[in-house]
């Protein structure tokens, strides 16, 4: 069959395409935003009528991929793991609601943090809520994993995580596609009580749960993603999870010279555990993220069985693994080229020339020389980079939405002035919340809402504030006279001190925002505009 060439995230999303799914919901985040862009952009998704369009917050998205589960339709819901933390309640309480239409968790981890704020292990989500966990190798078993995951979810009868990081989420490999399922008809749920988490409820279907424990396992077990090569010369083991089996194969790509579980598929087979603790002394675990897979064996195995890992030392706590390292934990020579200079630094991110974001900062920064460093609270975003020179106009990057009740937190203790910094996407997101705190509490903070019309910082996707943002805060009860509008400009520099200056003096809540389109969105329609006059 013909292969394709995709990326981890395109296999994904070609495979949901492929599997049956009716709809993707999701919110932009790196590194699992192109699983939805790869749907949305899908001559075929859009044949067969495919719901693709992005949600105002993980939650939300999650809430809708279970009710299109509800009706008996197939769903993926696709974030990053920061944003597992966003729709951690919806998903926890649907292990024990279960799902009638296959659902799918398509959570892309960031070890190393190329672009978050930690690089926290969704694995220990999915042992939270025990559920089955999927961890593909590679693009093919992404792919594999993803397409026949629904019937896994229809046959287990609840939610199935599939979990990939950055490097397999982002390279490329041939792909083979199978055969296209066909969208499951519209079903309601047999059981009319089966969502409804009434304590009385909620107990039996919790216990439910519980007596599935085995089943996972047993699926685990028989699962063609795992696999256990003896090796009876060696007593030394590795169990490799994930994409670290591929840094295994680097290493060693036939004739292993020991005992090798590739473990693709949770929770934990521990018969195939047992069978390995018989022929080995020794065990490394290589795993991409926390130490899960090796803090569980030390509970299983006999305490006479060495286990190396992250948590021994063997390798890095911390980061992403590399085939160096493997190699390094396996007792290989490895090369290193020479040491990179103290002379040479990183080029630090940059504020792209002409952005909007730049014009804000230059004004916030006139104005807070009265009053000094450490009173403006920012949020995740493009304008993140005000932290750094030239600018340094923000004190605080936490999570999506902190920066207003950050802001009203510290007003309460005293400080003024208290600004917030919010762009348009992460006010809908989880803003509008804290600015609503705000009000309820006559907090005296200025939310400065920096609208470039998209997210910008995920590759310009539509945003759910565009045009609404006005209306949300004076809605919500902001006074109409304290929401003002400028455009981010150096003509307009004075005027927007002058904006700021009044806001702050005023004690109450103040929304100022910024709007002007983002320039890499300005310039990428202009292109297109061009392309079709061409």
């Amino acid at each position: 069959m013909k292969q394709n060439l995709f990326l981890g995230v395109e296999a994904i999303g070609q495979a949901a395409i492929d599997g049956g799914i009716s709809g993707v919901f999701a919110y932009p985040g790196t590194p699992s935003t192109e699983i939805t862009e790869f749907i949305q952009d899908s001559p075929l998704a859009t044949k067969k009528g495919i719901r693709s369009k992005w949600s105002a917050n993980e939650k939300t998205a999650y809430e809708a991929a279970l009710g299109m589960s509800y009706a008996g339709k197939r769903s993926i819901v696709c974030m990053k793991h920061v944003g597992l933390n966003v729709a951690a309640d919806a998903f926890m309480n649907s292990a024990i609601t279960g799902i009638n239409g296959g659902l799918i968790i398509a959570v892309a981890d960031d070890p190393s943090m190329h672009s978050s704020q930690n690089e926290q292990d969704s694995r220990y989500y999915g042992k939270f809520a025990m559920l089955p966990i999927l961890e593909p190798s590679n693009q093919q078993e992404a792919y594999d994993m993803v397409r026949n995951g629904f019937a896994l979810s229809e046959k287990t009868g609840v939610p199935v995580m599939v979990r990939i990081t950055t490097r397999l989420a982002h390279s490329r490999a041939g792909v083979i596609r199978e055969k296209e399922l066909p969208q499951n008809t519209l079903n309601l749920p047999e059981n009319s009580l089966q969502f409804v988490l009434l304590p009385a409820i909620a107990r039996q279907k919790y216990k439910a749960l519980l007596q599935k424990q085995e089943m996972f396992e047993n699926e685990a077990t028989s699962s063609e993603y795992n696999t256990l090569t003896i090796n009876k010369e060696s007593t030394y083991g590795v169990i490799a999870c994930g994409i670290a089996y591929n840094y295994l194969q680097e290493n060693h790509n036939k004739n292993c010279p020991f005992s090798v579980m590739k473990l693709t598929q949770y929770p934990l087979p521990l018969k195939m555990l047992r069978e390995m603790e018989q022929y080995c002394d020794e065990i490394l675990v290589l795993e991409e993220g926390y130490p899960i897979v090796e803090e569980a064996i030390k509970g299983i195995f006999s305490k006479s069985i060495k286990i190396t890992g992250r948590l021994s030392g063997t390798l890095p706590r911390d980061g992403e693994l590399n085939a160096d390292l493997v190699a390094a934990a396996l007792g290989k020579k490895t090369q290193y080229g020479a040491n990179v200079p103290d002379w040479l630094v990183n080029r630090p991110p940059a504020l792209c020339q002409g952005c909007g974001h730049q014009d804000m900062y230059r004004a916030l920064n006139e104005v807070m020389t009265e009053y000094g460093q450490g009173r403006v609270f920012s949020d995740i975003g493009c304008y993140t980079l005000g932290a750094l020179p030239p600018f340094k106009s923000i004190y605080s990057c936490v999570d999506m939405g902190a920066s207003v009740t950050m802001a009203k937190g510290a007003s309460d203790a005293g400080l003024f002035p208290a600004i917030a910094v919010i762009g348009d996407s992460t006010f809908t997101h989880s803003g509008i919340t804290g600015l609503l705190d705000s009000v309820n509490d006559c907090s005296n903070v200025v939310v400065l809402i920096s609208d470039n019309e998209s997210v910008s910082m995920t590759g310009g996707q539509d945003s759910s504030a565009l045009g609404k943002i006005e209306s949300i805060c004076i809605g919500i009860g902001v006074n109409p006279k304290h929401v003002r509008v400028v455009v981010p400009l150096m003509k307009n520099h004075e005027e927007m001190i002058k904006v700021l200056k009044k806001e702050i003096a005023y004690n109450g809540v103040s929304v100022v925002v910024f709007r002007r389109e983002c320039i890499q969105a300005a310039a990428r329609r202009h292109r297109k505009a061009k392309n079709k006059k061409t």
